[in-house]
């Protein structure tokens, strides 16, 4: 089973190690020393460095982690084609999911997702590539994995982010059970919390259509409805 370590670094940053008997690998590892002397640590060996996406914010780190380490650089791109990396023998999968950037990846265990900056605890990410469809694929790509998977996000950005949805969904009655799992010294989610609270994966939501009917915006396809909830 390949566990999952997470490191905070600069403000909101969230860097990972994914590790599976001795071998680990970097993820968007701006935590260096962090990372290095939890390696140190627990014996482990970091066999791989790798990204989510390539904003500087991500890879930093990336590149001394492999000097310091002696660790393999991993294009993050490459994996997604390929679909799937091992560490320690376990497979891990690894798909494309554009939208926040044209390159952003996601990293899935079985039981939890690295979703870089495409999906946060309780937002999405900007949609700096400017394409909203696929961002809306990537969505319904994450949104088909089991609801009991845990999603871990590039950035901590929750309180700021239950409160735009408090303002998006007032009536919303799951926020403040979602607050009472959240620390800043494990943030995570699951997918079935994200379905109660965030307002960019309840473009369904009877509540969520009626408000973009009533500003107008375009509400009749699926599609459409994500595209408009992206404007809120």
């Amino acid at each position: 089973m390949i566990k999952i370590q997470q490191f905070r670094y600069s403000a909101d940053n969230l860097a990972y190690l994914a590790y599976a008997g001795k071998e680990a690998m970097a993820i968007d590892g701006g935590a260096v020393q962090a990372i290095l002397s939890f390696l140190e640590q627990n014996g482990l060996h970091l066999k791989y460095a790798t990204n989510t996406h390539s904003h500087p914010d991500h890879t930093t780190g990336t590149s001394t982690l492999a000097r310091k380490t002696g660790a393999e650089l991993l294009d993050h791109r490459e994996l997604a084609r390929a679909g799937v990396v091992r560490i320690g023998g376990e497979p891990m999968e690894v798909f494309a999911t554009p939208g926040h950037t044209a390159d952003s990846v996601s990293f899935y265990t079985g039981d939890s997702l690295i979703s870089g900056d495409t999906l946060f605890n309780g937002t999405v990410g900007n949609c700096f590539s400017g394409d909203l469809e696929s961002f809306y694929h990537s969505i319904k790509r994450i949104l088909s994995l089991p609801d009991e998977t845990e999603v871990y996000a590039g950035h901590d950005y929750v309180s700021d982010s239950i409160a735009f949805a408090r303002q998006v969904e007032p009536d919303n009655p799951h926020y403040e059970e979602y607050l009472k799992k959240y620390t800043p010294y494990h943030v995570r989610s699951t997918l079935a919390d994200e379905r109660k609270v965030n307002p960019f994966l309840r473009f369904n939501a009877p509540s969520i259509v009626a408000l973009l009917e009533k500003k107008g915006l375009a509400a009749a396809t699926e599609l459409q409805r994500w595209n408009s909830t992206m404007t809120l």
